[in-house]
């Protein structure tokens, strides 16, 4: 019996349905066929190519992000890492190429603005660096183009402008003012770039020249200028961004560079102001110095050292370290270098001048430390003085080779307060050498104070050595030699160095007498002046040093109570000293026709070639030097 199929009420037929896939179903065996709906006919398919959506490279795309990036990074650490002006501007012009262009030119004010200085307008740009990738011949020979047309003269040493005049409300300052990088090719830059490049330099066409500002904290500073070639790829829209890091990077490094340029330059004045600019020439001892700074980037520091003409031909060395290598240390120096001259020019004792310097350190601050030495080397005498107050003990080098530690009492540094200082008198023979320094020298990480100590005293004895026992090495040379017993890790502390190679006075090139303050006292003056001429061979000078001696002896007589001194020296001129008790100083003033005094320093001046008055602690000296020689 045939069945019927069954009808199912209240379902919709499958093609009713088209949201819903039709799934084959498996039939019974010897079931009907159900017929199968017709299909819904196909549209047709318009003839001709069909557009296509351009595939996405989304693989190259963030190959070439990640490609700007890690040069970014690459290229602002390379800058980072100049100190001064030109190893920033180097950096940046060897990052770029031919990395990021293939040439370019960096212009920076004339002159770059300093802090909050007010630079003047218009202002001045300057080519300061340029940049190129260069073919080599191989290259050329292939048939490569040469680079682009704004360097194309490679015969022409200047690539641009060497000097652009910035004018309120150009183009240029007008790309300038808005910071951003732009392409060569937009309105703004077409108009900026033969101001500042020249209007007979050619520029690449399209997106192949980025012109971007250098802004500093302030102000802009400059301009920055990107160059590709016509056979590479142009600039994209993202190499903006890529310029813009740059130029930020490289504009702030410039001030960092510009203010601490400025600040080197103040330290160095500073510290150059505050040592001798040359020192002097004094009678019977020759001088040498040295000052190293603790590195390039700590230029001031407190090392000092000083000579200092005493009455009587005598003259003091002084060396001394403030703690610290800042400008506070440097001020603190000059303070007590200061104090030390005002001292010396007392004629104190050196045990007395370590005394007030200590006082003075007191008065600076209860943390003011220094350490100092303090000798005073008389070459009539061929005697040498020496105070200590914490400072390494000097090293006298004598003719023969032999270099010794001189024992002097250490004493407590400077601004201690409250201690005794002591001084010690020793020979200081013809052709010695006395080497005074600061523990930068002999101190360092690697060696304590008195191993620093043998090894310059080994140093000294085997210079030496090398000119032979009867001869003294060069003061110069001496000096040279010493710091270069220094070593890469040897350089903690700035260094002083001060050399003194004792001539002396020999004794039969001196005459001294006492004088008792009375009417007679010029007339034996002169007398005893004409006698020490004649022995000496001066006679042309008997005139002149006659008149002048009666004269400065007569000012003495006039005030002293005590006998009066007059000593002849015989070196290279003649000096003549005259030292009594009275410490008022004499002054030059011009005599009226009328006045029967008043004339004599006033010959002094006109016929001396020097002269001079020194108070001491005991009175006064007024000395004059005469040429031996005409």
């Amino acid at each position: 019996m045939t069945e019927q199929p069954t009808s199912h009420e209240g379902r919709q037929p499958l093609a009713a349905r088209p949201q819903e896939r039709t799934r084959p179903r498996a039939e019974a065996p010897g079931a009907p066929t159900v017929p199968t709906p017709p299909a819904q006919p196909t549209p047709p398919i318009p003839a001709g190519p069909q557009p296509q959506s351009p595939p996405l490279d989304l693989a190259g795309t963030a190959r070439r992000e990640g490609d700007r990036l890690r040069f970014v990074g690459a290229a602002t650490r390379r800058i980072a890492r100049g100190i001064d002006l030109d190893e920033i501007v180097l950096g940046l012009c060897r990052a770029t190429v031919p990395t990021f262009s293939d040439a370019i030119l960096v212009y920076l004010r004339d002159p770059l603005p300093v802090g909050d200085e007010r630079p003047v307008s218009p202002f001045v740009l300057r080519l300061r660096r340029t940049d190129r990738l260069r073919l080599t011949g191989e290259e050329a020979d292939l048939g490569n183009p040469v680079p682009v047309p704004v360097i194309d003269a490679q015969t022409d040493p200047t690539p641009a402008a060497e000097l652009c005049e910035v004018r309120s409300g150009g183009a240029l300052s007008e790309v300038l003012r808005g910071v951003r990088p732009v392409f060569g090719d937009s309105a703004a830059a077409r108009a900026a770039l033969p101001e500042l490049l020249g209007a007979d330099r050619a520029v690449p066409s399209g997106h192949r020249a980025i012109l971007a500002p250098l802004r500093g904290r302030r102000r802009v500073i400059g301009a920055a200028v990107f160059l590709r070639r016509p056979d590479r790829p142009a600039f994209e829209p993202n190499d903006l961004l890529v310029a813009a890091q740059l130029a930020t990077h490289t504009a702030l490094g410039i001030d960092k560079a510009v203010l601490y340029g400025r600040e080197a330059y103040i330290a160095d004045e500073l510290q150059r102001t505050m040592l001798p600019d040359s020192l002097p020439q004094p009678t019977g001892v020759r001088l040498a110095s040295r000052y190293l700074p603790a590195a390039e980037t700590a230029r001031v520091g407190g090392d000092w050292y000083d000579a200092i003409p005493l009455p009587g031909s005598r003259v003091a060395l002084v060396v001394g370290d403030v703690m610290g290598h800042s400008m506070t240390s440097a001020a603190i120096m000059g303070q007590l270098r200061t104090t030390a001259q005002t001292l010396a020019g007392l004629d104190l004792p050196p045990q007395e001048v370590l005394h007030h310097l200590d006082e003075q350190a007191q008065r600076l601050g209860t943390d003011r430390m220094a350490t100092c030495l303090y000798a005073v080397y008389d070459p009539v005498s061929h005697r040498i003085t020496i105070a200590n107050a914490g400072h390494p003990p000097p090293i006298l080098l004598h003719l023969g080779g032999r270099a010794e530690v001189l024992r002097v009492p250490p004493g407590a540094p400077i601004g201690v307060g409250g201690v005794d200082f002591e001084a010690v008198e020793l020979d200081a023979p013809a052709g010695a050498t006395l080497l005074l320094y600061t523990d930068g020298l002999v101190e360092s990480r690697l060696r304590d104070v008195w191993t620093g100590i043998e090894q310059l005293r080994e140093r000294l004895a085997d210079t030496a050595q090398l000119t032979g026992p009867d001869h003294s090495p060069p003061l110069e040379a001496l000096c040279d030699d010493v710091l270069d017993m220094l070593g890469p890790g040897d350089r903690d502390d700035d260094i002083a160095l001060l050399a003194a190679r004792f001539d002396g006075i020999a004794p039969s090139d001196v005459a001294y007498w006492f004088l008792e303050p009375e009417d007679a006292a010029p007339g034996r003056a002169r007398r005893l002046a004409r006698r020490a001429l004649v022995r000496w061979g001066l006679e042309e000078l008997s005139d002149s040093v006659e008149l002048l001696v009666s004269e400065v002896v007569t000012n003495a007589v006039r005030y002293a109570e005590r006998p009066v001194t007059l000593r002849l020296l015989r070196t290279d001129v003649l000096r003549c000293e005259v030292g009594d008790d009275s410490p008022q100083l004499p002054r030059q003033r011009r005599a009226r026709d009328t006045d029967e005094g008043g004339r004599g320093l006033f010959l002094v001046n006109r016929l001396a070639r020097r002269w001079g008055a020194t108070r001491l602690s005991t009175g006064k000296v007024v000395w004059f030097e005469l040429p031996t020689r005409a």
